[in-house]
């Protein structure tokens, strides 16, 4: 049976009463209606009549509901990245957005919403593929039946439209209790090829070489949807034992296959064609897959304006039932689990790591501690590891390794030091190889699985997690061409200075963009990644993306935690009459907005009056008195803000962080109590009205999957 595959082309038809999409060069097929306002959705034979044609579009993002109308977004620009083993890799360029109302209405939410869902998209780095399912590793796809549609291959975890596509999945199964649509008549699987799934992540292709053997190097991260959120407002694990930032890395390489490349020419240092194009070769895929994702215990950082965020560990004993989902999941889909932890073992990270160390040994049985020590620190290595098979949960074997006391005065030679601890795990649990089955027929012969999985952590785990995490991809890269017999044993990959220059600079693209998604800059230290020594250049560029986090983090970061809470159904919008809410309307009290724009007024002042001309015969003291008044006003309101920074901190006003509140109304009780600021904001509040909604951080509907 031919597999079921997202259409290439949509043409777009309008009327006041529907939306109808039909694909051009399948004229046979149905074409979907959705109709206009109810958001009904129907298939229809044949061509609608009254509509008249509006675009031609790359596929369908998916339909979102928010207060007041329904939305189609629509991919209405792709761009080509390159081949994989034949199948056209595209990245979304640009959307639109259909109402479902023929006049649309406005609110100031509704309008806010909007705007949060537009930045968000543009921001987002999303990939597809009409014929390839990139949300799965090479190994998985192995054990997939080609004939499944290819929305219900996809990984749910890295399904990113997955909730935005509930409307047409649930059509399509028959179900009436959706997301807005009437009674469908059982099972529609001709709605299929409209259903397209997104991957939000990095994606590079590229030709090249090593030593002289063509093949096709590919870098793929996808990162996950459930929990997703932004630096300090998404930390460590949920109930259902979903971790912040988890995202899968799978490198591959691709030999003896024509069809697989990028588009941007050939790097390398043999001769520009075709990837291993030699006739009569076994096409072979070699794949290698890491992971990494917060420390899984309910831990979180508190925004206070300070550089450094106020740490908080809520509890690991209460945490343990989360941990125990997410490891059986995690050991589920790559078997034993080599958990590397990189967070410092002093000072403020000490408890994060404490934390993790204890919630590992509560999971495995009978734990056994040993401990390595150095003139350097006196843990350079914690290991972990079951002194008994019992459990599943046994298949977890811990790693601890001080990176930075390790590395410190740039000895990154000295993160080898971890890569030696794993060099036998890594050998023993191997690496996917497969080869192409004679014939079209998509099947592959599997000749070697992957059987663990190495998950790295570092705090944020970004920049300390990327350079472990391409030393190790390296390292694999070099076993497999050894396999191969196109490497001879003792020689590496990184021998080969074309390719090293390639390779550095993928895995750096590849940080950059984990960490913009997550922190909002790139990742730090990349000029060492790129080049392999530390530049001034990019000193510098590490300071200007430190300031940017620090600005991102307290100021822009709010807004955009609520985006992922919007696009991935984590708040739904409730129904209402126009202007009713105010969700995003700033609710706290007139003189602590104000305390901001009275110290930059006097900074301004002080400045004026600093190098203002005066002519000699007038008179200074005047000024002079202001000027000190000013520069008192500026003393005392950057104190304040300094002192209640979490008053002035852009927090997420969809999904309130129960941490968040609790730092906020604390702010705000000592702002109450203050003698002489305390009975100009009030101290008095209505009976049942909490502090938290003073400050606009209302409760979100989470939707339950």
């Amino acid at each position: 049976m031919a597999a079921v595959l997202p259409y290439r082309d949509i043409n777009v038809h309008s009327s006041p009463s529907h939306y109808a999409f039909s694909s051009p060069s399948s004229p046979a097929a149905p074409t979907l209606v959705v109709d206009r306002p109810s958001g009904d959705i129907r298939l229809h034979d044949g061509k609608l009549l009254g509509s008249k044609r509006v675009t031609s579009i790359n596929g369908i993002l998916g339909v979102i509901k928010l207060r007041l109308d329904k939305y189609i977004i629509v991919i209405t620009k792709a761009q080509p990245m390159g081949r994989i083993k034949g199948h056209m890799i595209y990245k979304v360029v640009s959307t639109d957005f259909l109402p479902l109302r023929e006049r649309p209405l406005h609110d100031p939410d509704e309008d806010t919403y909007l705007t949060l869902l537009k930045g968000l998209i543009k921001a987002s780095p999303l990939y597809f593929s009409y014929s390839f399912d990139i949300t799965n590793t090479f190994q998985r796809q192995a054990h997939a039946d080609p004939s499944t549609p290819l929305w219900r291959r996809a990984d749910d975890r890295f399904f990113w439209n997955r909730f935005i596509q509930t409307d047409l999945i649930d059509f399509r199964g028959g179900l009436g209790s959706g997301y807005g649509h009437r009674q469908s008549a059982g099972q529609q699987p001709q709605v299929d090829p409209y259903i397209l799934p997104v991957m939000y992540g990095m994606m590079e292709i590229k030709n090249t070489s090593i030593k002289g053997n063509p093949l096709a190097f590919i870098l793929i991260t996808r990162r996950s949807r459930l929990k997703a959120g932004t630096r300090y407002f998404s930390r460590g694990i949920d109930e259902s034992g979903n971790v912040s930032n988890f995202n899968e890395t799978e490198q591959i390489i691709i030999l003896n296959d024509s069809a697989s490349g990028g588009l941007g020419g050939f790097s390398g240092n043999s001769p520009q064609g075709a990837t291993g194009g030699n006739a009569g070769r076994e096409v072979q895929v070699l794949a290698y897959v890491q992971t990494r994702g917060s420390v899984p215990v309910y831990w979180a950082e508190v925004n206070t304006l300070k550089y450094t965020p106020k740490l908080q560990i809520r509890g690991v004993e209460s945490a343990v039932s989360a941990a125990k989902k997410h490891f059986a999941e995690q050991i589920r889909l790559y078997g034993d689990n080599w958990l590397i932890n990189l967070v410092n073992q002093k000072g403020r990270e000490q408890r994060v790591k404490e934390a993790y160390e204890q919630m590992v040994n509560y999971l495995v049985t009978s734990p056994v501690d040993s401990v390595e020590g150095t003139k350097i620190t006196d843990e350079k290595f914690h290991v972990i590891e079951p002194s008994q098979t019992q459990t599943s949960y046994d298949r977890l074997h811990y790693i601890y390794f001080d990176f930075h006391n390790e590395t410190k005065g740039l000895r990154w030679d000295r993160a080898q030091l971890l890569m030696n601890q794993l060099e036998q795990p890594v050998l023993k649990h191997g690496y996917f190889r497969g080869v192409d089955m004679p014939g079209d027929t998509g099947r592959v012969e599997v000749r070697r699985h992957q059987t663990a999985v190495v998950r790295t952590n570092c705090m944020d785990c970004l920049d300390r997690t990327n350079v472990v995490q391409s030393m190790l991809g390296r390292y694999i890269l070099s076993r497999m061409l050894i396999d191969l017999g196109l490497l001879r044993e003792g020689e590496n990959a990184q021998d080969d200075e074309a390719f090293e220059f390639l390779f550095r600079n993928m895995w750096a693209d590849n940080a950059d963009v984990v960490s913009k998604s997550y922190s909002g800059t790139g990742a730090l230290k990349t000029d060492f990644t790129r080049t392999g020594k530390r530049t001034k250049a990019g000193a510098l560029q590490d300071l200007n993306n430190s300031i940017t986090r620090y600005f991102r983090n307290n100021f822009a970061d709010g807004p955009r935690q609520d985006a992922f809470d919007l696009f991935l159904g984590a708040y739904l919008p409730s129904d209402g009459e126009i202007g009713s809410q105010l969700l995003f309307a700033d609710r706290r009290p007139l003189l602590i907005q104000s305390i901001p724009y009275l110290l930059a007024a006097s900074i301004f002042f002080v400045f004026v009056g600093s190098f203002t001309r005066r002519a000699p015969e007038a008179t200074v003291w005047p000024l002079r008195l202001l000027m000190f008044i000013f520069l008192a006003m500026a003393g005392a309101s950057f104190n304040f803000i300094r002192n209640n920074g979490t008053l002035y901190v852009n927090w997420p006003k969809l999904n309130r962080l129960p941490w968040a509140v609790e730092s906020v109304q604390e702010a705000l009780s000592n702002v109450q109590h203050n003698p002489v600021v305390g009975p100009l904001v009030g101290n008095k509040h209505e009976r049942g009205k909490s502090d938290a909604r003073l400050l606009g951080l209302e409760e979100g509907k989470k939707r339950r999957e």
